[in-house]
């Protein structure tokens, strides 16, 4: 085995961590008798060789090592070795055209040739995968059809194989992924889809097995939407209650460890990314029949795409099965849905809410987390959480191995609908020797129902230290108090600015100077040392301190010099803080519209914006803003709430036709505008649900009527 690996220059080449000398150790791990040396010798690979799906010089001459491991039948979890080949082969490149490559660097021009280099590499070898699709071990039969679909160069004899090999196949998971490789040949080779598509409409409408048949409709969704039954919802459901009576037998590919490794219970616990992976998939099958009906159902709304209605009264039916496991996998579906696409979700939420009470902790725990990220979309569950928050007090506040602790988040869920009942809960998280790093955030959309807690945060900030660990304690307090604009606690917020140590002092000054600016004339004792702030005009903090002092003394006058300094700044983000701060000053900043104007060509766009509102606060010259403004709504999503926020406050008869033309098309719009393909953020919702809201404002108060979307 290996014929010619000493005589490779490994120690010339290069992998994610420096010099490829220890790859060959890798290989002959993987061709170990030892089961942790074979997964730690995987995890070197994906983590040092194949990088993040990189493609190094060393990884390339790894090719001809891995087809010998993939076909030796002595060989154990080879179908690891399968699908690592069929990663480092199977990127496409998406670079089209010369004119991109030009806009390569040299590193960049390297990648690319080295990826084109390894799908050659593992592409004409890729016929030894037919070979293995009738492999002894099922772990390698699973790996080896998508690796064909991936791969080979006659997808057209790949379909012909997939189809022969279905009726032969024992394994369920192994059939699962044959009817997975047709999907992914339709997709990959548009002329062969209506092949694929007839041969899994067959599957979903003959006499096949459950599970079977919902792969067929789940790769239909994905390749060929337009194939799928009419009635999608309802054969989905009952294959969904004939897997609840007619499970899969538990024995399959991937239910065992990798590669089919009967070995498995006894694999040692090597500390690497592919076991904690293992171990993880392990804990979320135990208990399941089905384990793989997840991923299907994954794939099924995946392909749905925008058909929410459709996507909803399904994840309906979901949440209404006896089955906890199927509950639990439509909770997270419903929470991927809900992020991505607007639609009309009550129904949905008051089943997700129902889930909080339920006995098995991973699915009550996932309920919370979906709600907390809809904030206002989650009014329908406000009794089931508050529910919960009041049966578990022990759940309030969450503890972290690393960091400070959080709020539980069914207490953040509860507080984010503004809902009282969650006070309990934050009162006793402001008594913990350490406050929770959001107890402000969850007060701020509490809003005057968190009054009551001014005194806990007013007291509490009288005893933070003002050593080195000053923000971490403070910053909670601080917020808490500007949001309920505490101006009583002024003398305990100017200690704090005051006395902010050198470590993150000016992150601690900023957190003060906005709690004395949200406070006004109540503040009026920190104004002496506010104005000894302001005196290094064009620096942040002075900007920073300006802004407060106009809220606590309302002297224009006096921070208008200041300000308009603060346009000159280097720093983007000091100039933008300066022109959102004279912004604020209304027509008594007027005098600076020049500078404004001529700003709204800078290079920055988030800058343009802010100088645009801001121009438009101090002169009203909607003109020159508007057109800045809906000219950066179409080059950035991001930007669209707040500029959305400054069309509100102009109204249609100074924006114009243009805006209430961008207003009614983003309401019309289905997927949430801010909806990211592969991530997401936590108030990507909350964001979303705002933006729609000043749009239908906006366009309401203009014509008197509601909008027809």
């Amino acid at each position: 085995m290996f014929t010619g690996i000493d005589e490779v220059d490994w120690a010339s080449m290069e992998h994610a961590y420096g010099p490829a000398d220890d790859v060959p150790g890798l290989l002959y791990g993987l061709a170990s008798a030892d089961a942790a040396e074979r997964e730690s010798a995987l995890d070197g690979m994906y983590g040092a060789v194949h990088h993040q799906g990189d493609v190094y010089a060393c990884t390339l001459a790894c090719i001809p090592f891995l087809f010998e491991l993939a076909v030796d039948p002595g060989i154990r979890d080879r179908g690891g070795v399968v699908e690592l080949l069929t990663s480092i082969g199977g990127i496409d490149l998406d670079v089209d055209d010369e004119s991109e490559l030009d806009e390569l660097d040299e590193d960049e021009i390297e990648g690319v040739a080295n990826y084109a280099m390894a799908a050659a590499a593992v592409s004409a070898g890729s016929a030894v995968f037919f070979e293995l699709v009738a492999d002894d071990d099922p772990g390698v039969r699973h790996a080896a059809p998508l690796a064909l679909a991936t791969l080979h160069d006659r997808p057209e004899r790949v379909l012909v194989l997939l189809r022969e090999r279905l009726p032969v196949e024992a394994d369920d998971e192994v059939r699962l992924a044959l009817v997975e490789a047709a999907g992914r040949i339709a997709l990959r080779h548009r002329p062969l889809s209506g092949q694929a598509a007839d041969w899994l409409s067959r599957l979903a409408a003959e006499a096949y097995p459950p599970g079977l048949r919902l792969a067929a409709l789940a790769q239909l969704a994905r390749c060929a939407p337009d194939a799928l039954p009419g009635d999608v919802v309802r054969v989905v459901s009952g294959l969904l209650r004939e897997l609840r009576s007619r499970p899969f037998r538990a024995e399959s590919a991937t239910a065992k460890a990798p590669g089919g490794d009967e070995t498995a219970p006894d694999r040692a616990t090597a500390p690497t990314l592919v076991g904690q992976l293992r171990e993880l998939s392990a804990e979320e099958s135990a208990g399941r029949s089905t384990p793989w009906a997840a991923d299907l159902l994954r794939t099924l709304h995946s392909g749905l795409d925008d058909r929410v209605d459709d996507r909803t009264a399904l994840l309906t039916d979901q949440l209404s099965s006896p089955d906890p496991w199927q509950r639990l996998d439509a909770v997270r579906m419903s929470g991927g849905l809900m992020r991505a696409w607007r639609g009309s979700y009550d129904g949905l939420v008051r089943l997700v809410g129902a889930q909080l009470a339920a006995r098995e902790p991973r699915l009550a725990e996932a309920a919370s987390h979906v709600l907390e990220e809809l904030f206002g979309l989650a009014v329908p569950a406000a009794d089931a959480l508050a529910g919960r928050v009041a049966a578990d007090p022990g759940a309030w506040v969450k503890e972290w191995a690393s960091g400070p602790p959080g709020l539980g988040s069914a207490v953040k869920a509860l507080s984010r609908l503004g809902d009282a009942r969650a006070l309990p809960a934050l009162a006793a998280a402001l008594e913990r020797p350490e406050v929770p790093h959001d107890v402000g955030f969850a007060i701020r959309c509490l809003g005057g129902a968190a009054a009551p807690l001014a005194g806990a945060l007013r007291r509490r900030l009288g005893e933070v230290g003002l050593d080195e660990g000053a923000y971490d304690r403070a910053s909670p307090l601080l917020a808490g108090l500007t949001a309920l604009r505490a101006g009583e606690a002024a003398p305990e917020v100017l200690r704090v600015l005051r006395g902010a140590p050198e470590y993150r002092g000016e992150w601690l000054r900023t957190a003060a100077l906005r709690a004395l600016g949200s406070f006004g004339p109540a503040a009026d004792c920190a104004a002496p040392e506010l104005r000894r702030l302001i005196r290094r005009p064009g620096s942040a903090a002075a900007t920073e301190a300006a802004e407060a002092l106009w809220a606590v003394t309302g002297d224009a006058e006096e921070v208008l010099p200041v300000l308009a300094e603060g346009l000159r700044a280097q720093q983007v983000h000091d100039c933008r803080a300066a022109a959102n701060a004279l912004g604020g000053l209304g027509r008594r900043a007027e005098t600076v519209a020049p500078r404004l104007l001529a700003l709204l060509a800078h290079e920055e766009l988030w800058l343009r914006v802010d100088a645009a509102i801001a121009l438009w606060e101090v002169s009203g010259r909607a003109a020159e803003a508007v057109p800045v403004l809906l000219s950066a709504w179409e080059r950035n999503r991001h930007v669209r709430v707040r500029v959305a926020e400054c069309l509100a406050r102009m109204g249609l008869t100074a924006a114009g036709s243009d805006a209430a033309q961008v207003l009614r098309a983003e309401l019309l719009a289905v997927r949430r505008h801010n909806a990211m393909d592969g991530g997401y953020g936590s108030h990507d919702t909350y964001e979303d649900e705002k933006l729609l809201a000043l749009c239908r404002r906006t366009l309401l108060e203009d014509t008197g009527k509601g909008t027809t979307s």
